[in-house]
């Protein structure tokens, strides 16, 4: 007798186009032999809204661990995108994102080719591709007194609103500048797309490995947006002249207050995340699809480059 099928569906429940999609995925899951995976609360919402299908739904961590999981269908935009990878942190399947919000860099396919995409999920047709994360600690003193991960960015900013943050910014332990700012970005080429493009950090091709430090609003001559090696660390030292808390942002969910005096350094982590990708096209097209670049005109290279 086979395994079980287990496919985890993540959605945005409380919006009424994200739970209909969920319906329709996990009855397109169901009429294929597989097994729908939900979290409790989430399972709650789609039976609650469907109840046909109580009884037919199993809980993530209750009935189904995340190591007996095959796959990860992510319905959203990157948000639910990033959530899915927080649940499913350090488990081998790889999550497929369809978007159902704005831009979606992380997802996959639309809105319009759901029912395509979950097809082809359940015949296997996808490729995986691993995404760097980052291994971010923070340290006060010889101690650690945080540590967690992110796939975009992790990002050391301002708690108060009338305060400047004073930092040091760090590469590969040695210092580099000091300077007044709102706050520093330590960005994945995954998260160069995201609030370090935002800050006005370059785009960097995901095929790169690389890290990306952005400053925000410095008060600066030499506070440039930086890229070293996958090899590299970068560290930003809240100043104890700070005079009062900053705080640590890990992919915009996972907060940590930073007293002054303390280092946020971060590395490479072992640990990449894993998307399923149906398309094996160029970063450059997925790059003017979503931000709707002006390419009209474009006749193609003339002749080989």
């Amino acid at each position: 007798m086979s395994a079980p099928r287990n496919i985890l569906v993540v959605a945005h429940t409380g919006r009424t186009d994200s739970l209909e999609a969920a319906v329709t995925v996990c009855q397109q899951l169901l009429a294929a032999g597989a097994v729908p995976v939900l979290a409790r609360t989430e399972r709650a919402d789609l039976v609650a809204h469907c109840p046909d299908l109580d009884d037919q739904l199993a809980i993530l961590h209750e009935t189904v661990a995340t190591t007996e999981l095959e796959l990860v269908i992510v319905l959203g935009g990157d948000g639910t995108i990033l959530r899915a990878a927080e649940v499913v942190r350090g488990c081998s399947a790889p999550l497929l994102g369809i978007n159902l919000g704005h831009v979606g860099f992380l997802a996959e396919s639309e809105r319009d080719d759901l029912s395509e995409a979950v097809r082809r999920a359940l015949l296997r047709d996808y490729l995986v591709e691993e995404r760097m994360a980052l291994a971010v600690r923070v340290k006060l003193g010889d101690a650690v007194i945080y540590e967690t991960w992110a796939l975009n960015e992790a990002t050391v900013e301002k708690s108060s609103r009338e305060r400047m943050l004073e930092v040091v910014i760090e590469v590969d332990g040695r210092p580099l500048s000091s300077f007044g700012c709102d706050g520093v970005v330590m960005s994945t080429p995954t998260g160069s797309t995201a609030y370090a493009f935002s800050g006005g950090g370059p785009i960097v091709w995901p095929t790169l490995d690389a890290l990306l430090l952005v400053p925000l609003s410095a008060h600066a001559l030499f506070a440039r947006p930086l890229v070293v090696g996958p090899d590299s660390s970068l560290a930003v030292e809240v100043l104890a002249r700070t005079g009062g808390a900053a705080v640590l942002c890990a992919d915009g969910r996972r907060v940590h207050d930073l007293p002054p005096g303390s280092r946020v350094v971060v590395r490479r982590s072992p640990v990449p995340v894993r998307l399923a990708r149906l398309h094996s096209g160029p970063f450059t097209d997925r790059l003017v699809n979503k931000f709707h670049l002006p390419v009209t005109g474009w006749r193609g290279p003339a002749g080989r480059e």
